[in-house]
């Protein structure tokens, strides 16, 4: 008898995608709006890709098996 397969958590799905090593990608928060008194350095820094915290790094594969 075939096992179960498991469903991805479609939220996670969208917030987060896997590098080629293996590493998980996310976007940087606080940059939906009040950008005004926000500086030019801060949104620009702020519009890079930043990697999961390696406490976090269990949790998200959970949510996203495959």
């Amino acid at each position: 008898m075939a096992g179960y397969k498991l469903k991805t958590k479609r939220g996670a799905a969208k917030r987060f995608k896997k590098t080629a090593s293996g590493k998980i990608k996310r976007k940087k928060a606080f940059l939906r709006h009040i950008l005004t008194k926000k500086s030019a350095n801060t949104k620009r820094n702020l519009r890079s890709s930043a990697l999961v915290a390696a406490v976090d790094v269990p949790s998200v594969r959970r949510m996203l098996p495959y």
